[in-house]
């Protein structure tokens, strides 16, 4: 079975939030694709799936007490759908600093260029999400936060796969 989760086949000019959202949309509206490459470890798991040419898809799975650091995704936008379970998404920002959102599925959220964020499992339950990057993913920069508050960036990690921090 072919996964058509693309407005259009193939594109030339970035991708909106709105349009990445779609995609995790139509992708999550096909479980029998996903479903069955959903596996949970005690290392994170996470799984290309198929979807338009110039953008990453992933299914991420969530054990409880897994998360992500605080990260951006460099030049990337992207979106996630939690399909499964719930998701707490913790954003920094200027104004507000750090907050967060429990996200139950089936939710869905974007994330803009240059939005720092982390997700994790702060529940229970395990939970099951995909993501959406284009362009496609290449760069994440991670961030610690220091004494006084201030994100400081860690490092940087050159990847296409988008859970790697080491």
């Amino acid at each position: 079975m072919t996964l058509t989760a693309s407005p259009r086949p193939t594109r030339t000019s970035e991708w909106t939030t709105h349009e990445l959202a779609l995609v995790v949309r139509r992708v999550a509206s096909q479980p029998q694709l996903w479903r069955p490459k959903v596996r949970f470890t005690a290392e994170r798991f996470w799984t290309r799936l198929p979807g338009p040419d110039d953008v990453d898809v992933w299914l991420l799975t969530w054990l409880p007490s897994q998360a992500t650091d605080l990260h951006d995704h460099g030049d990337s936008a992207a979106a996630f759908a939690v399909v499964q379970g719930a998701l707490t998404e913790v954003r920094a920002d200027d104004v507000l600093g750090i907050w967060s959102t429990t996200l139950h599925a089936p939710a869905v959220r974007v994330v803009e260029p240059g939005i720092i964020h982390d997700v994790r499992n702060d529940l229970v339950k395990p939970a099951v999400s995909i993501h959406a990057y284009g362009p496609r993913l290449e760069r994440m920069r991670y961030y610690d936060v220091d004494d006084q508050g201030a994100l400081v960036e860690s490092r940087t990690v050159w990847s296409r796969d988008p859970e790697l921090s080491a």
